[in-house]
């Protein structure tokens, strides 16, 4: 469903992504974990179309820069950015509108309840705590339904209970058959459902770890560890 290959990305000298090669199949919740520069964000904005590259990235088949992917995907930004002047309901018709959605209306109202939104449909965007201002986010790349769907950092700012709708959603997506990546630091909010785990440093993925090749006695967080602070460390500077 997403596929990455040779990706490269640099900013100036700078070389953000490494020659990275990686892929999501339909139906599996894939986890992107690094520290703080390692280059997940720039990833994830090059799958997005944010950003020029070097390399090729699909989805479902089709160039990540083309109208048939991008109708697909939906992206939740590790920030969430709104119209300040637009209610939380005209953001929802906006992407209606824009991706000419018929009859939506019935499952905005389901997602605005499950975040505890639908009495906040009149409030502006910048009315909205940064708290909301994400739960809009997650029901705008949600309201289309996409087949794909990339969140960066999507529980930072959520207050409890949009933290338990959130991980509800993302399991029902991943077992409807839909493909999800997701960058986050919150390891422990991803170790019920996860399927495969790419970890990043220094712009490269070092270690492809899957739920059904690992052992079962090691946690997601874990595996991490062992990888960005212990005995594969060295290795990863060797390369």
């Amino acid at each position: 469903m997403i596929q990455i290959h040779n990706l490269t990305k640099k900013y100036g000298k700078l070389l953000a992504n490494d020659n990275i090669t990686l892929s999501v199949e339909a139906g599996k919740l894939a986890v992107l974990l690094g520290p703080n520069g390692a280059g997940k964000s720039t990833l994830i904005k090059s799958v997005c179309g944010l950003l020029r590259f070097k390399g090729d990235i699909s989805i479902d088949g089709h160039d990540s820069r083309s109208l048939e992917a991008k109708r697909i995907l939906g992206y939740v930004p590790e920030f969430p950015v709104l119209y300040p002047m637009l209610t939380v309901d005209e953001h929802l018709e906006f992407i209606a509108k824009a991706y000419r959605l018929e009859q939506w209306e019935e499952y905005a109202e389901v997602l605005l309840r499950r975040f505890e939104l639908d009495d906040k449909k009149n409030k502006l965007g910048k009315e909205l705590s940064k708290g909301m201002q994400q739960k809009v986010s997650i029901c705008c790349a949600l309201l289309p339904r996409p087949k794909a769907v990339i969140l960066d950092e999507p529980l930072v700012g959520l207050d409890p209970h949009g933290i338990r709708e959130l991980k509800a959603m993302i399991a029902d997506i991943r077992n409807e058959g839909n493909a999800l990546l997701i960058s986050t630091h919150m390891i422990d909010s991803m170790e019920e459902n996860w399927d495969i785990t790419y970890i990043m440093q220094a712009g490269k993925i070092v270690r492809e770890c899957r739920r059904e090749e690992s052992s079962g006695s090691e946690s997601l967080e874990d595996i991490y560890f062992s990888i960005t602070e212990g005995k594969d460390k060295k290795g990863a500077r060797d390369e």
